[in-house]
């Protein structure tokens, strides 16, 4: 019996002792493998790993004029554990970066927060404040020896050489959890691209981390390089960036726009390169870099203006009678117009769309073009769907709506651009059957139902991107290339083909050329430089109606295809018009020779003069 116990029991020791070393084992093993946190504070005490910031990528404009540098700024630091261990001469401290005592806590409690700064550990360096000039820190500098564990680093911020582009551009701004969270590369501190160009190419921008790892000893002091530098690593400055904008151009659209809501949009043709793109309101990209970002953010985050929305590629606006050139495209395409085709006009006693103004009658395609005539583009656009009547349904007659829909969409409206580097673009809009269908029944609706297409107003909706590529297409006589601001060729390679042949553009140029010569345009127009236009006057049910205008140059051999929208400001011959014309003069050219148009354009004030009203 005695035996048998004493069998038990050996066993059951035995037992006892596999379990405690296999819990042994286990802890080891998380401790070691899987849990790293020991290790790390221990590498923690032995090392000092201090993170080398990467100068970003320079921004340059398509000349080699150089938009975006660099400018150095100091951030302190702290290692709250060898802070701790000697006294701390916290006023002095404060004296010397010039912050008060309750400054002083709130940051270091913000500092060793977890939730607030997920990568905290107190054996390492950590931001305690960022930002600051050379004056600011100066004092610490000198003193910096007094406080243990404080250190003092050089960072780079944006230093926009001209204060242009900001909705190009963008804007650096410190990284967020979730930047954080999707991204390894960042820690609490980092900054990166928050929106524009800086935010499309923020991994090529940003260039590498480097790092340098140092010994210390038990006290926490610094002996030197780890193991002989073996682990540093240089940092590797970001990749320079070269825009398709030109800055003379952009910087004269800009002053064009000064005090007008609305914006510009100039495209190179044979590449689809931006040569310039502008939103007014706008704001000097200088503003949301430093100290001040935040506050100036948050400013023009309040702006009634909405100067953070960009214009150009999200505002939406009916094409009013710049529209009118797809319309005699798609009905040259469709057959249902030749060159030569004639319509009547009886004026501003024509029906059911009257003309804005009387001229003679009956007119081809370009003087319907020259003349903006609204009785000849509604005919054209009556006879293309209603050419088969309304038999069956009206079958062919939708039949014929959705062809002329598909050519209308070819020229890339309706949808945004894929494959570019041109962010927050609204889509715009063509309506569908489907949507007529509903609003008016399946056969309750007809040519007449939908007049106002035929004149660019009604449902249709585009923005001044689509617009500008629009215009770019005609110049090409049937395609366009994505448009897109790096210059990179890969961009170049995007190229879509519209549903007309080329064959029927050369009448739409000499129309557009007669606009310039004889027509709204003419007492804008430079002969030399071969200006085709159109101009469009939108309806707008808020106020003032909408001024449009596109167009490029020269006529026999494109380079610059421009839209211009400036809201509430009237006829598009009056506004849109005369500042197009002045962007093209000063890219074909280099100069702007026409100075009283100029100083004109660019003093108005027609933000104010809305107000008043």
């Amino acid at each position: 019996m005695i035996n048998d116990t004493l069998y038990r029991r050996k066993y059951l020791i035995g037992g006892i002792a596999v379990v405690v070393v296999l819990v042994y084992i286990v802890r080891l093993f998380m401790l070691q493998i899987i849990d790293q946190s020991t290790q790390t504070k221990a590498d923690n005490n032995a090392q000092l790993r201090q993170t080398i910031y990467p100068s970003r990528g320079l921004i340059y404009d398509r000349n080699g004029e150089l938009l975006v540098a660099n400018q150095p700024i100091y951030e302190v630091t702290m290692i709250v554990r060898e802070m701790k261990q000697e006294p701390f001469d916290t006023l002095g401290f404060c004296n010397a970066l010039h912050i008060s005592r309750d400054s002083f806590e709130i940051r270091m409690q913000n500092m060793t927060n977890r939730k607030k700064n997920r990568g905290y550990t107190q054996y390492a360096p950590q931001i305690f404040i960022p930002n600051l000039s050379q004056e600011e820190i100066a004092q610490l500098q000198q003193e910096k020896y007094k406080y243990p564990g404080v250190d003092i680093r050089i960072r780079t911020l944006r230093d926009y050489t001209y204060p242009i582009a900001s909705h190009i551009l963008g804007s650096v701004g410190e990284v967020n959890h979730n930047d954080i969270k999707q991204d390894e590369y960042y820690k609490t501190g980092d900054y990166s691209g928050r929106d524009g160009i800086e935010r499309t190419y923020e991994k090529e921008l940003r260039g590498q981390k480097g790092v340098k790892v140092f010994m210390r000893d038990s006290r926490g002091r610094i002996q030197g390089a780890y193991m002989q530098g073996q682990l540093d690593c240089e940092a590797e400055a970001g990749t320079d960036l070269y825009l398709s904008l030109d800055r003379k151009t952009q910087q004269l659209a800009e002053e064009l726009m000064q005090n007008k809501i609305g914006s510009i949009v100039a495209i190179e043709p044979a590449t689809g390169e931006i040569i310039a793109m502008v939103s007014a309101p706008n704001w000097n990209p200088n503003q949301l870099v430093g100290k001040e970002r935040s506050h100036n953010y948050q400013q023009l985050l309040n702006d009634p203006y909405k100067p953070l929305m960009n214009r150009a590629t999200q505002a939406q606006y009916a094409p009013g009678s710049t529209f009118k050139i797809l319309q005699a495209l798609a009905a040259l395409q469709e057959g249902t117009i030749t060159p030569n085709t004639k319509y009547p006009c009886s004026g501003q006693t024509s029906t059911p769309i009257k003309c804005t103004h009387d001229h003679g009658t009956p007119v081809d395609l370009e003087e319907g073009i020259e003349q903006s005539c609204n009785p000849y583009f509604w005919a054209l656009y009556r006879d293309m769907l209603q050419k088969d009547g309304y038999e069956d349904g009206h079958v062919r007659f939708k039949e014929h709506y959705n062809d002329w829909r598909e050519i209308i969409a070819s020229f890339g409206l309706g949808e945004r651009f894929a494959n570019t580097d041109i962010r927050e673009q609204a889509k715009g809009y063509i309506p569908t059957t489907e949507f007529y269908n509903r609003v008016y029944g399946q056969k309750g609706w007809k040519a007449i139902t939908i007049r106002s297409l035929s004149i660019g107003q009604g449902e249709i909706l585009v923005t001044p991107l689509q617009l500008a590529n629009q215009a770019a297409a005609i110049a090409n006589k049937g395609y366009y290339i994505t448009p897109h601001f790096n210059r990179n060729d890969s961009m170049k390679s995007d190229i879509h083909t519209t549903l007309v042949d080329s064959t029927h553009f050369d009448v739409i140029h000499r129309g557009m050329a007669r606009v310039m010569t004889d027509g709204t345009g003419r007492w804008y127009n430079i002969p030399e430089l071969q200006m085709c236009g159109k101009t469009g006057t939108v309806q707008n049910p808020h106020g003032e109606d909408h001024a449009l205008f596109i167009g490029f140059a020269p006529m026999d051999n494109p380079q610059i295809a421009v839209a211009v929208a400036v809201e509430n400001a009237g006829f598009g011959a009056t506004w849109a018009c005369p500042i197009a014309t002045l962007v093209m003069e000063q890219y074909l050219t280099g100069e702007i020779q026409r100075n009283a148009l100029y100083e004109r354009m660019a003093n108005a004030n027609l933000i104010e003069e809305q107000d008043e009203q």
